[in-house]
């Protein structure tokens, strides 16, 4: 197994940085400092080198650096192959809501040909909350899951909204054009069918995979129609029955103002393997626990299928943490062999790191966030 290794990080104009080329010198690279000095920020700024809207989800007009009008990201790569590099940023027309991206010097052919070299895995705050909150943010994180693995899943999913989004506005519209719904219901049932089936594919493999150190082995489950029917039937049979619904739902779904049947109506279930406790009936530090250990069982998985780490970004990840879990995480990030930023507001909880991670101190200057070395982590080697 290889290991990618982040050598170099530059950011123009990127939320509170106006300029920065960093160095990270190690495999995992620690980020602390008080709250609101870019810590996350840096760490969206890694999670949009792949296809997607990052680890926040915001627009692209959202991401300038105040009074800047563009702002850029890139960043060189060791792998296997040998280097890497990579970009991403506003436009060169400066118009829509698509980021440009450049994979080594050039455009690539498509954003599953990004996805197909760099993959990355990230968990945040906003996720403690995954289990109390709408369907929609579990679905969204479990298919940034499927994305890292199978980077086509994004063209099926968006391929699904577009001819969904197209069916809700001819049915709004009380246009009834008998072919032409139907053509719009077939691309529905047929990207449905393919999203359904790479979420189950991912959820059966992630159950498979054995829990790293202490922390709770998770099962999950899709709550989906159409996945409960690919169980037990071929998906051409299911793309029959997919298509029969969604003409028989034309004048309910016209009044609703959205489609009863589709990818967009699935679920994930998450529960404690050993308990069967559901994630949802948990407390915050037992989901957060389900949760990391879901995202290293993913990290190991995925190095496994594509024979190289993902990047693996973890934005306070010891909040809500007992220091026993604590100390596992530490343990099982050091046993993973790809590259892993990781922040926090306090360095002393990181002081197990010490000797195999370096650290870099975040503070608002002048003219944006600054990050200085500290010295307390030396670097434990060329990289």
């Amino acid at each position: 197994m290889t290991s990618l290794r982040l050598i170099r990080l530059s950011l123009s104009d990127f939320r509170s940085y106006a300029a920065l080329t960093w160095r990270p010198g190690a495999r995992i690279a620690v980020l602390h400092g008080a709250n609101g000095t870019g810590k996350t920020n840096l760490l969206e700024a890694i999670s949009l080198l792949v296809p997607g809207r990052g680890l926040r989800g915001a627009r692209i007009g959202e991401l300038a650096r105040q009074g800047s009008a563009a702002w850029a990201v890139a960043a060189r790569f060791d792998t296997a192959d040998g280097p890497m590099e990579v970009g991403t940023g506003t436009p060169p027309d400066g118009q829509g809501e698509r980021r440009a991206f450049r994979l080594d010097g050039a455009p690539p052919r498509n954003l599953a040909a990004v996805g197909a070299r760099l993959a990355a895995v990230w968990l945040t705050p906003q996720m403690d909350r995954l289990f109390q909150e709408a369907a929609g943010g579990r679905r969204r994180f479990l298919d940034r899951l499927v994305y890292a693995l199978e980077p086509g899943h994004a063209r099926e999913i968006a391929a699904h909204e577009t001819a969904m989004a197209g069916r809700n506005r001819l049915l709004a519209e009380g246009r009834r054009d008998a072919a032409w719904l139907a053509g719009l219901e077939d691309a529905m049932a047929r990207h449905a069918v393919a999203a359904t089936a790479a979420r189950l594919e991912l959820v059966s493999r992630l159950n498979a995979t054995p829990p790293a150190g202490a922390f709770p082995a998770a099962r999950l489950a899709l709550d989906c129609a159409i996945a409960a029917r690919l169980v037990a039937a071929p998906a051409l049979a299911v793309e029959d029955w997919l298509r029969d619904g969604l003409a028989a739902s034309r004048a309910a779904d016209a009044a609703r103002g959205s489609a009863t049947l589709g990818a967009h109506r699935s679920d994930m279930a998450l529960a404690d393997a050993a308990t069967g406790l559901p994630a949802a009936l948990a407390s915050t530090g037992e989901q957060k626990a389900l949760l990391i250990g879901v995202i290293l069982a993913h990290a190991r998985l995925l190095a496994a299928a594509r024979g190289a780490a993902p990047l693996l970004l973890l934005d306070e990840p010891a909040v809500h943490l007992d220091p026993e879990r604590r100390a596992a995480l530490f343990d099982a990030l050091l046993h993973l062999p790809g590259q892993i930023v990781l922040t926090g507001t306090d360095p002393g909880i990181f002081a197990p790191l010490r000797g195999h991670a370096t650290a870099w101190r975040t503070a608002r200057g002048a003219s944006g966030t600054e990050l200085a070395p500290d010295p307390e982590f030396p670097p434990p080697g060329p990289v």
